[in-house]
């Protein structure tokens, strides 16, 4: 005989319901046509489409539905335009003709509150079901096909009857499918009962209306062969198979074929049976309950292996523990797919059976451990009067009756460890595996396993299995894509390509356009009763208040990640609350800890827990607040380091007042350390806070946070943040702050060798702040057009530019800033053949800034002399000043300095005739200047490279050299290109 039907799990507690409800409580049908009633009064229950989200509501037994996933019931892939509002009309007419707290909306959804025990048709079947099976088992045969009756009794035609939607459809094939089963079980009582004869014309017009189901034809010749119709039975098989074979190019299965061979034998055991035993004898059964695993299983090879040798251990080793191994993830990132994967695996290594369950942790009604362990042990072969009532003698049991036996038990989609404790085996032969969303850290013995998204390879080798090797191999960019918007996470890689390979007008490009939309991905990746955004809001219902709220407002920044101090300034807490705030996010897989003491989110988690931000987060005022308060934080810091590394410099007086204290450090390093560590989130929150109140404040933080891109460790970045300011100032017509956005890229504009961009947007920076009344930026234009002006030739008007910026710098009392004017009119001397003065002005500024404790700037000073003193003929001084200032670059990890230092080093070896030092300093000059500093930079060092390399005698490689700085020079209408031209002379006259 074949399983009793598979009945959908029943959550209700108590025994069967004989009636629906009590007279004057609302209930409801969904076994037929879709209709609700108070007491014996009908009610409305609308139109088609609003009878399909009362449906849906009721078929998800209480729990929330999100109006994503409504809209998918309802309308599916293709929802109207207005499809939000529709359901919102729906869920308010429904309301008014519902009992008060029967439709509710929470967490941006809707459910259904049954009013009273048995108030739903199918609830009161799926109770009724669950006794008939108890009685069933217990050997009470009569009782338990009046139960079954009973329960198919409440069928009133076809289930959801009228009702659209491609949820609806599906549930109306499941529920078709379960009362065949159950009708079958019923049949097959009959037959038990010896009521063949009865049977056989219901199975007759069965058969009829299923003419491919197997069961229902077995049952008929059964029926047949008892009643005397042994050749009926026969003919019966051979229809079956001529059928099965025209239809589906199939055999009937084994079970009908073995049926049919004891027929022809006249087998004496298909005779009548007696009657049945009153409690049938324990039977030790060998439950295999795993799920199937999936066919385009992918990856994972590293997690596979670890899991499968802590299994292999646990059932080879004598005497060994019996193991458990926790799998904790983010919702979607394949945990149930992987141990499934590896409780397949492993199963010859556990003969004695796998059991399964889903503990339902992520949702609002995590499974009782009582009821899984009663399941447990019903699949072990203990009679129902067998297994006690309490939890405590369940668990007790269930230990016993594995004692001995090598048995696997998967416990999915665990809450916590509390709920997994009882179901764990306790004897050495047995494994468990145990996946949940939260670290088990608590769960004593247990290795733990923290999955990740997968890898690029492994995305793309899923998303290809899906989609198939043709459409991606055209398209593999596309594909990358795809597979980067969804952030590798299995579930979304899913979805995407499920959706992808259903749709053969699509090419991948489009999906990948629909990705690119930030605010629709979450929409997007959804197909059928799979949604990435439902699977977050699982764990988003689980969190404490404090939890959703620091979630939410965590989620606003666009940095890769947040240092600890950065988010406890965020939440407006203290550092200690904060972070056990963060920690308990980690633990719940919603947040990772990226490396100690900072943290990041996955990017469709950030995107989710930006949407639940602008849902749940009230006031609203309070994101806009959140995110002032990082700028703040960022903005105070980034002010303490350029404190800290320019001691005297005014800049951090003219900086606008932040509401958030910034860090303090212990020295220069650690503030160093900080700067650029925080540099990609920091850059990022100077981006996000591009306007409104926030513009000025985004503006200073960029100028503060200047080591950023004159190190050139952040330069295209700094770059691009500057110019988006510059245009956001512009816009809003402020010009102080498009002033000093102006000065901030006229910079990165200088350091990157852009030197007449640089000119002209210094010039409107000076422009603009003098109309803004900004006297800081005015003095540092000056001072660049004048640098700029002395590079360009043009000697008087840089000298007048930078007598101007050392006079207002002093009159700002700015004695760092003059210290640089005075270093660059050193310079400006040494090009108009006035070396000795020259050297008084580097002199001067190195002195100043001495003065000041200003290492850093210092190191520029000694730049500045070490040039003047190399023009001047003193190379030994020269040389020892420009190493000294060498080794403050380096340990400041300031590249552009470091290259041009050693540049000019180089230059100093070349004419104190070491040109082996001169062409390896050169050599090393050029790596840094590849990164910052410009062509025309590059330009000058190849020049000096090839003079070295020509005195070492490597004329081949000198003119290599040449020839590519000569590009350089002519490529930028370079006045230099003469001189390199002349070099080549000789090589092309010979």
């Amino acid at each position: 005989m074949e399983g009793r039907p598979r009945v959908p799990e029943q959550r209700r507690p108590g025994s069967a319901a004989s009636a629906i409800a009590e007279p004057a409580a609302s209930r409801f049908s969904v076994l037929g046509p879709v209709r609700a009633w108070r007491g014996g009064e009908p009610l409305n229950t609308g139109s088609p489409q609003q009878r399909a989200l009362l449906a849906a509501l009721l078929l998800r037994e209480g729990r929330t539905a999100t109006a994503a996933e409504l809209i998918d019931a309802l309308w599916g892939t293709e929802p109207p335009s207005q499809a939000l509002a529709a359901l919102r009309t729906y869920a308010s007419r429904l309301r008014k003709v519902l009992d008060p707290g029967v439709l509710v909306s929470e967490s941006g959804g809707y459910a259904v509150r049954a009013p009273a025990e048995g108030a739903l048709d199918l609830a009161v079947a799926q109770e009724l079901a669950g006794e008939a099976e108890k009685a069933r088992g217990a050997g009470d045969l009569c009782r338990a096909r009046s139960l079954l009756s009973e329960a198919l009794d409440l069928w009133d035609g076809e289930p959801l009857a009228g009702v659209p939607g491609p949820y609806a459809e599906a549930q109306r094939v499941r529920l078709e499918e379960w009362r065949l089963q159950l009708l079958e079980s019923r049949l097959d009582m009959d037959l038990e009962q010896g009521c063949h004869a009865e049977a056989v014309s219901e199975l007759t017009a069965l058969t009829a209306a299923h003419p491919l189901r197997e069961r229902l034809r077995e049952l008929l010749m059964l029926a047949l062969y008892r009643s005397g119709r042994q050749a009926e039975a026969l003919a019966v098989y051979a229809d079956t198979r001529r059928l099965l074979a025209e239809e589906l190019g199939v055999d009937p299965r084994p079970g009908l074929r073995e049926l049919q061979q004891r027929i022809l034998q006249a087998d004496p055991a298909l005779a009548e049976p007696s009657a049945p035993a009153a409690e049938p004898p324990v039977v030790q059964v060998r439950p295999a309950q795993l799920p199937a695993s999936v066919p385009d299983f992918t990856g994972r090879a590293a997690f596979v292996g670890e899991l499968s040798e802590v299994l292999a251990s646990a059932s080879e080793a004598e005497g060994r523990v019996m193991a458990v191994s926790a799998l904790a993830g983010i919702g979607g990132v394949g945990k149930t797919t992987l141990a499934v994967h590896v409780a397949h695996r492993a199963r010859s290594s556990f003969p004695d059976g796998q059991l399964y369950v889903d503990l339902q942790g992520a949702g609002h009604r995590p499974a009782e451990p009582e009821t899984v362990l009663g399941s447990f042990l019903r699949a072990l072969g203990t009679a129902d009067s067998a297994i006690p009532d309490s939890l405590e003698e369940r668990a007790a049991l269930y230990r016993s009756v594995l004692d001995g036996r090598r048995v696997l038990v998967l416990l999915d989609n665990a809450k916590d460890a509390a709920q997994v404790r009882p179901l764990l085996p306790g004897t050495e032969g047995c494994a468990a595996l145990v996946t949940s969303r939260v670290r088990m850290v608590d769960l004593a013995g247990a290795h733990l396993v923290d999955l990740d998204v997968m890898s690029p390879d492994e995305a793309l080798a899923l998303f290809t299995k899906i989609v198939g090797q043709e459409r991606v191999a055209a398209e593999r960019e596309a594909a990358l894509d795809v597979v980067g918007a969804c952030g590798f996470l299995p579930l979304a890689i899913r979805i995407a390509a499920s959706r992808l390979a259903a749709r053969r007008t699509w090419t991948v490009s489009v999906l990948a356009a629909k990705l690119a939309d930030e605010r629709r991905r979450l929409d997007e990746l959804q197909a059928g009763d799979l949604a990435v955004k439902a699977t977050f809001e699982l764990g988003y219902g689980q969190l404490e208040p404090a939890q959703a709220r620091a979630f939410r407002l965590l989620g606003l920044a666009d940095g890769p990640d947040m240092s600890l101090a950065a988010a406890a300034a965020v939440l407006d807490l203290p550092v200690e609350d904060t972070e056990d705030l963060l920690e308990s996010l980690v633990d719940t897989s919603l947040l990772e800890s990226a490396a100690p003491g900072r943290y990041r989110f996955h990017d469709l988690v950030r995107l989710y827990a930006r949407a639940c931000a602008e849902r749940d987060e009230q006031p609203p005022s309070e994101r806009d607040a959140a995110m002032s308060r990082l700028l703040d934080f960022y903005l105070a810091t980034a002010a303490g380091v350029y404190a800290a590394e320019r001691p005297g410099d005014r800049l951090v007086d003219h900086l606008e007042k932040t509401g958030v204290s910034g860090l303090v450090f212990p020295d220069r390093r650690a503030a160093q350390d900080w700067l650029y560590a925080e540099a990609v989130p920091l850059l990022a929150c100077v981006r996000q806070s591009s306007s409104g109140a926030t513009l000025r404040r985004a503006v200073d933080l960029l100028w503060a946070a200047v080591d950023l891109a004159e190190s050139g460790a952040n330069f295209k970045e700094y770059e691009a943040v500057g110019a988006a300011l510059r245009d956001a100032a512009h816009a809003a017509s402020d010009l102080r702050a498009e002033g000093r956005a102006i000065l901030v890229l006229a910079n990165a504009r200088h350091w990157s060798g852009q030197f007449t961009q640089a000119y002209e947007e210094a010039r409107q920076a000076l422009a603009l702040s003098e109309s803004a009344g900004d006297p800081l930026p005015c003095c540092w234009a000056a001072n660049i057009l004048g640098a700029f002006a002395f590079y360009q030739g043009r000697y008087a008007e840089g000298e007048a530019y930078l007598e101007r910026a050392i006079a207002d710098f002093r009159a700002c009392g700015d004695l760092s800033g003059a210290a640089a004017a005075l270093c660059n009119l050193s310079r400006l001397h040494l090009q108009t053949d006035r070396p000795d003065s020259a050297v008084h002005l580097a002199r001067q500024g190195t002195e100043m800034y001495e003065e000041l404790g200003h290492s850093l700037k210092a190191a520029n000073g000694h730049y500045a002399l070490g040039l003047a003193l190399g023009e001047s003929g003193q190379l030994a001084d020269a040389s020892a000043h420009l190493g000294q200032a060498l080794l403050v670059f380096r340990a400041s990890r300031q590249r552009l300095w470091e290259g041009m230092t050693l540049y000019r080093l180089a230059e100093v070896d070349l004419r104190a005739q070491r040109p082996a030092q001169a062409a390896t300093n050169a050599e090393m000059a050029l790596t840094p200047l590849k990164e910052i500093g410009g062509e025309w930079r590059r330009g000058n060092v190849l020049t000096v490279l090839g003079k070295a390399l020509n005195g070492i005698g490597q004329t081949g490689r000198a003119q290599v050299c040449w020839r590519e700085a000569l590009e350089i020079y002519e490529r930028l209408n370079s006045p230099e290109a003469a001189e390199v031209q002349a070099l080549l002379a000789p090589a092309a006259t010979a």
